[in-house]
């Protein structure tokens, strides 16, 4: 065992230019095997040798090195406000499907659901990422990370202006809630809107309002209560708002996440009233939960994996200099009605 070998066992890094000795190889051939760079160029033997030194000595590849030395890395960095709601777990393995092995996924993500800010992410910058996915930003957010790697927008309303953008008819899916729940014969509702504060949101939720006062009759929506993407907080933030919902004649609450959905369903059966019997509670995301859970919830079902496999073509598209034809994509969301909403009984 060479002395540079005895040093790593102890602490020491390895390098490449161990590999290559350990190997027996030029440092260019394992440069060209861990970049993936090896077909038709390097021997399978070499390449065997070069994969099976790194596994003995568990070399690492200096990523921050390789990124100043190319310009980039080979890092796709998504940028969230919270991917505590298991909605985000579909949007990661979008992406990834189609990354594959070419580059490495990094989530950067913001303390309880809170939109972005530059300064929080600018760590992640400096590994100079080929490009960046940003879901649900503020365009001050947008503007100040600008130039950094090419950027593709996620859930990004009226930004389109900004940089190519991948977004939910969330308008259209707000509104087909808003006509069941007043095909029902609801007239007066509660609404659990999320911290976040984000656009996306803000739109979901003012769809619905306008579908609801539309509708014809004398609808309403009490004040709004807002909480974290959390059960427990949503729980929370409806047991406080229930009694003045309750003067008001809620007889339906609609959610923003069907996380908070389930906490309402929680609490609600906490005060002692029946779901839908006493409540109709309906919400957006439509994890895989909802069609099981007790009652089935009322949900619209938010396309994630299809948002996360369009936003990583694009990317790859900006990466490797192609012209995007395409700026801005919509996806369209889907109503699934279930047990948890139900017509309006008088007595």
């Amino acid at each position: 065992m060479t002395e540079e070998f005895v040093r790593h066992q102890v602490g020491g890094r390895v390098t490449a230019t161990m590999v290559a000795r350990h190997a027996g190889v030029s440092v260019a051939t394992v440069s060209l095997v861990v970049n993936g760079k090896h077909r038709g160029r390097v021997s399978p033997a070499n390449v065997a040798k070069v994969r099976q030194s790194i596994a003995e000595l568990g070399y690492v590849v200096d990523r921050v090195a390789s990124s100043l030395s190319k310009g980039s890395s080979d890092l796709v960095i998504l940028i969230s406000p919270d991917i505590s709601n298991p909605f985000f777990a579909g949007v990661i393995a979008g992406i990834k499907q189609v990354l594959g092995k070419r580059y490495q996924l990094l989530v950067s993500v913001t303390d309880d659901g809170n939109l972005p800010q530059a300064q929080e992410v600018r760590a992640s910058l400096e590994f100079r990422p080929a490009a960046l996915l940003v879901f649900a930003p503020a365009e001050t957010f947008v503007d100040a990370v600008r130039g950094h790697a090419p950027m593709v927008l996620i859930d990004a309303p009226g930004m389109e202006h900004l940089a190519p953008t991948i977004n939910i008819d969330i308008e259209a899916s707000a509104r087909a809630l808003g006509e069941h729940l007043t095909s029902l014969g609801h007239r007066t509702f509660g609404y659990l809107d999320s911290r976040t504060g984000s656009r996306t949101f803000q739109m979901r939720r003012d769809a619905l309002m306008d579908q609801i006062s539309g509708s014809g009759g004398h609808e309403s929506i009490s004040e709004v209560a807002t909480s974290i993407v959390s059960y427990e907080a949503a729980g929370e933030a409806f047991t406080q708002a229930w009694p003045q919902w309750s003067r008001d004649g809620v007889t339906s609450v609609i959610c923003a996440t069907d996380i908070q959905a389930y906490g309402v369903i929680g609490a609600a059966r906490s005060l002692g009233l029946a779901i839908p019997g006493d409540l109709s509670v309906a919400s957006f995301d439509n994890l895989s939960y909802s069609a099981i859970s007790s009652p089935s919830l009322t949900s619209v079902e938010l396309p994630s994996v299809e948002l996360g496999r369009s936003a990583a073509s694009v990317a790859l598209a900006l990466i490797d200099g192609e012209a995007v034809s395409v700026s801005h994509e919509v996806f369209a969301g889907q109503l699934h009605v279930r047990e948890s909403t139900a017509a309006l009984t008088t007595s």
